[in-house]
């Protein structure tokens, strides 16, 4: 979601196959093969499952139909073809139906390690794994059936939410430190960074982020930027708790903490 991409999404056949091409099979290779070393022994077990279910090809970019045949026998979401950026009520009205959009597009080679649009691979690889985790895929939908709902201030909290869930989401899994998040799993230096945090400390010092234990109100007065290795990540104790978040009054929780107002950055504003 935003104002303005240079990409262009390849809109699917009457079949809802993608003519990819032989460059961008070689690109979902190389991105696909590095990241598959990187979030070895870092990534939580429930998305390991979930990779393991999808069985992405590496050789050529994946089908929507061949992530969709997983995805329905598993949780009964899919993914959805979307141009590169969407507003947001048409992507809260896909979640609220249980439909994960899906930009059809591949980063270019200059922007091999990080741009801001979601592309194919960080849907792909970064999301949908966990879409086959039940309590995961409950929390999405119901997400999405609030933030349609929502005002346009609501959603600005809501934003916050879904940021330190579903794209930078950790959680503490046989005593480690393990991802969840897409936003980091899709990302090579995040990936690494994500696992170099501290409990024992309140500011970031020295570049080591700080974990602090999961509290949704405490997240939605939480500040991000999109541009940055995050100074902060909340840690679920198992991620059944986003299961019952999703059972909770979360947009009472949104009012506490628009009432409380919002914490000081841990970041300098952007320019």
């Amino acid at each position: 979601m935003g104002s303005a991409t240079k990409y262009s999404s390849k809109k699917p056949d009457k079949q809802g196959t993608v003519d990819w091409n032989t460059v961008e099979d070689e690109i979902w290779h190389d991105l696909v093969t590095r990241q598959l070393d990187c979030v070895n022994g870092r990534a939580c077990d429930e998305y390991l499952h979930g990779l393991a279910l999808l069985d992405l090809p590496q050789q050529r970019v994946p089908q929507l139909g061949e992530i969709n045949q997983v995805l329905g026998d598993t949780t009964g979401w899919q993914c959805a073809a979307v141009p590169a950026l969407i507003n947001f009520d048409r992507f809260f009205a896909l979640l609220a139906n249980r439909q994960f959009p899906v930009a059809t597009f591949l980063r270019c080679r200059e922007e091999f390690d990080y741009l801001q649009e979601p592309d194919f691979f960080h849907e792909i690889f970064g999301h949908c794994a966990m879409l086959t985790n039940p309590a995961f895929a409950e929390f999405t939908h119901t997400y999405g059936q609030l933030g349609y709902a929502a005002t346009p201030q609501e959603r600005v909290f809501l934003a916050r939410l879904y940021w330190f869930t579903v794209e930078f989401g950790l959680l503490r899994q046989q005593g480690d430190i393990r991802i969840y998040g897409g936003g980091i799993l899709s990302s090579p230096g995040e990936t690494q960074y994500a696992m170099t945090g501290s409990e024992a400390v309140e500011q970031q010092v020295d570049g080591v982020p700080i974990y602090a234990q999961f509290d949704p109100v405490e997240i939605m007065r939480t500040p991000y930027r999109i541009d940055i290795m995050q100074p902060k990540y909340f840690i679920l104790d198992d991620i059944q708790q986003l299961f019952e978040l999703a059972q909770q009054d979360i947009m009472q929780l949104v009012y506490e903490a628009r009432q409380k107002g919002l914490r000081e950055p841990l970041f300098k504003c952007a320019s």
